[in-house]
């Protein structure tokens, strides 16, 4: 589908600015015009890009409940508009249109280590609109259009937004407002990137939260608890004086002592501004005031909220919880406590880390870091209907690419992350988001798409490249002691061999043979020069590190013959440590596959449930409702790279396995992990054909399984003494 259109209109700003530097930072600008209609449309439309994020109004009404839009891109490649209904808005006679604009990712003025101050696209908020009447252009973005400040004085990605409700105009999306006051807008460049339709569930605001306590710090500072960490803002109902001014304080810890808030590893490295803060002004109303943020986004379990002169009555708080709208298409659930836990703590942590773009960390950073989201990519999609959000994440990667081949380890990118923070691991999103949509969904056009941008970056690859290995890259990141890493030139080359065998995958669905040819025999030598540099003959591979055996295993590295025995000498290893994690965020996701793969599924289930430092279970049992960011709990606790057991819990405790011949669950397998440690477990998927189903339940000694086939589906279903090949519809086993 072509996602761009021809516009009528130009690109406009507020004025404020011009000429000077883009450092700059004026009060959020309302943009506004009006337009006749001269009977009820039978179809009104607004198709608006309004950079960095914007709120649309039409005759005084929002025009939906989405926020934060559009979702971040790299903006000088592509920028994104949203084609809005406002049927039901336009009425005969005069109308008008009123856009509220953001600063967003777009003009991040605040600074960071990240340098998005320093963006080459950065500048003030701008738009550009056509509006339709029953497929005519009755208004477009120009200098006719009308621009005044509004009372967002402050907003900032990272930082907050200041609000002062003394400043609010009264009707501003009215028709019959009186807008001769107001300045011209004025004909500005446009960002630099293509104008592209916005194909995405966008974020919205998904769920309240109710605080669970109230620590009362002295007369002018509260605590509150909303029981979860989440990503978003709080919404408050507030009484009071004109000109009282409240402030709000975001944080996912506590200290232990005080109370207080403690934000001193997540405001680390935001180096402006107040980090996570907002402010509100009352006008003074005779009724309760509501205010919640609209240009900003928080992560947060706790809210401080501060009032100077004590003379406004807080009436109500609520967390609200932003992300992408996507929805749930699975289910996990079994009879272990600390399992349950970790699959809703992981699901918090995908959903806190998807607001627009997958980031490693809702609150410290916001970044789009491509190793967080490759490692989670499964997850994500035995869990959500994320496929278009992903896809248009991985636009934005190839977007950040070099004409080297070059990418960089964050996207968007203002241009840092491309000689630190990226390597083979975090760079094969390239190649794993496009292969995972292809197996779960069916999904090729990824693959056609962005197959190009995979060739340029492998021909990156082998000019890093030394006897057909790399060592460039982070490795096996947050490992709990950095001496016991694997070596960076294993599990770097790792991923190289994986990108390589997954472009013979996708030369062959596109009919490519000679590429797949070539790619076929650059696989082979980089497997033998793994084998040949790592392999130490013993059943261990270089350091003897568990990344290091189970990277060989996952990746299909090591000799089949060699499998059997590189996995006796694993989980000899988990077994003497008692089950207690000895990897990073690599390891996290080859150790538990590699060990139920060859037939220790319940010793990766002890590793993933263990309660003792280090490893999952710690967590939960120190309080965690989402992942943390290092074993040991400090940094953050909102983090998703160690995401991937929820996708083991569907794939091996689930047994639901997609098959690269029959993708989108066409035909599949089902294979579950009967272990003896659990007693019963349900798995559902929504699947492109409809709900794939998986039970099974120990009673009275024997083992009951119940399988859910979609309909137009088929299924070789594998259990002990028992194989069923093309099973459909409802199968039932007793064992």
């Amino acid at each position: 589908m072509n996602t761009e259109r021809n516009w009528s209109g130009y690109w406009i700003n507020s004025g404020r600015g011009m000429g000077t530097p883009t450092t700059a930072t004026p009060a959020a600008p309302y943009l506004r015009t009006t337009f006749e209609c001269k009977s009820t449309p039978g179809k009104a439309t607004v198709f608006l890009c309004g950079l960095g994020w914007h709120e649309l109004y039409v005759n005084g009404r929002k025009a939906d409940d989405r926020v934060l839009a559009p979702v971040a891109t790299q903006f000088d490649r592509h920028v994104s508009w949203i084609e809005y209904d406002i049927t039901p808005f336009v009425r005969p006679g005069k109308n008008a249109v009123a856009v509220l604009l953001g600063n967003g990712w777009y003009n991040c003025q605040t600074a960071e280590v990240w340098s998005f101050d320093k963006a080459p696209w950065r500048d003030l908020p701008k738009l550009i609109c056509d509006i339709e009447i029953d497929g005519v252009t009755i208004a477009k973005s120009d200098t006719s259009w009308k621009t005044h400040d509004s009372p967002v004085t402050f907003d900032a990605l990272r930082n907050g937004e200041f609000y002062d409700a003394r400043l609010e105009i009264p009707g501003f999306a009215d028709p019959d407002l009186d807008d001769s006051s107001w300045k011209n807008a004025a004909q500005c460049n446009p960002p630099g990137g293509r104008i592209v339709k916005e194909e995405l569930e966008p974020c919205k605001v998904m769920k309240h939260y109710s605080a669970i306590a109230a620590k009362h710090l002295d007369s002018n500072a509260t605590i509150y608890d909303f029981g979860t960490n989440l990503t978003g803002w709080c919404r408050i109902k507030i009484k009071g004086p004109a000109g009282t001014r409240i402030k709000i304080v975001y944080s996912e810890h506590v200290r232990p002592v005080s109370g207080d808030i403690d934000r001193e590893y997540i405001a680390m490295f935001v180096k402006s501004g107040e980090f996570q803060t907002d402010e509100y002004i009352l006008k003074g109303s005779e009724e309760p005031e509501i205010y919640e943020p609209r240009f900003t986004y928080h992560g947060f379990r706790y809210a401080k909220v501060y009032q100077w002169d004590g003379r406004a009555k807080l009436l109500d708080i609520q967390a609200c919880f932003v992300r992408n709208s996507f929805r749930q298409t699975g289910e996990f659930e079994s009879s272990d406590r600390i399992l349950n836990a970790l699959q809703r703590n992981t699901v918090q942590s995908y959903l806190s880390n998807f607001t627009g773009i997958p980031t490693d960390c809702p609150h410290r950073e916001k970044n789009g870091w491509t190793g967080d989201a490759q490692l989670a990519m499964e997850t994500g999609l035995w869990n959500f209907d994320c496929e278009k959000a992903c896809s248009h994440f991985l636009q934005i990667v190839a977007d950040t690419q070099r004409p080297s081949g070059q990418l960089p380890g964050i996207a968007p990118s203002g241009g840092w992350g491309y000689n630190w923070g990226s390597g083979p691991a975090w760079d094969s999103i390239l190649f794993e988001y496009p292969w995972r949509m292809y197996l779960f969904r069916g999904n090729t056009e990824n693959i056609r798409r962005h197959y190009q941008a995979m060739k340029l970056y492998l021909e990156y690859c082998a000019g890093m490249a030394e006897n057909h290995l790399v060592r460039f890259g982070l490795g096996d990141w947050c490992h709990h002691d950095r001496r016991r890493i694997a070596p960076i030139e294993l599990t770097s080359s790792a991923y190289y061999y994986y990108d390589v065998t997954r472009m013979v995958e996708f030369a062959n669905i596109l009919g490519k043979e000679n590429d797949a040819k070539g790619y076929t025999e650059l696989a082979e030598q980089i497997r033998e020069n793994f084998n040949r540099k790592f392999n130490n003959g013993d059943g261990t591979y270089a350091d003897g590190s568990w990344t290091a055996l189970a990277a060989a295993l996952y990746f299909h590295l090591a000799e089949e013959t060699d499998r059997a025995r590189i996995a006796e000498k694993l989980v000899g290893m988990v077994r003497a440590n008692g089950h207690k994690t000895d990897f990073g965020i690599l390891g996290a996701k080859y150790v538990p596959r590699v060990l139920a793969d060859c037939g220790y599924a319940d010793d990766a289930f002890h590793l993933i449930t263990q309660t003792q430092f280090p490893g999952w279970g710690f967590w939960i049992e120190n309080g965690a409702t989402s992942l943390w960011e290092q074993w040991n709990g400090t940094s953050s606790q909102n983090h998703i790279m160690f995401g991937d057991i929820s996708a083991w819990m569907f794939e091996y405790l689930g047994g639901a396995v997609p098959l690269k011949e029959t993708p989108g669950f066409k035909h599949f397998l089902l294979k579950p992990a009967l272990i003896p440690s659990l007693s019963h477990v349900r798995m559902r998927h929504e699947t492109p054909f409809g709900t794939l189903r998986s039970e099974w339940k120990r009673e009275n000694g024997k083992i009951q399984c119940e399988f859910e086939i979609p309909q137009g589906t088929s299924a070789d279903i594998l259990l002990p003494g028992s194989t069923v090949e093309n099973a459909e519809g409802i199968q039932k086993f007793l064992l």
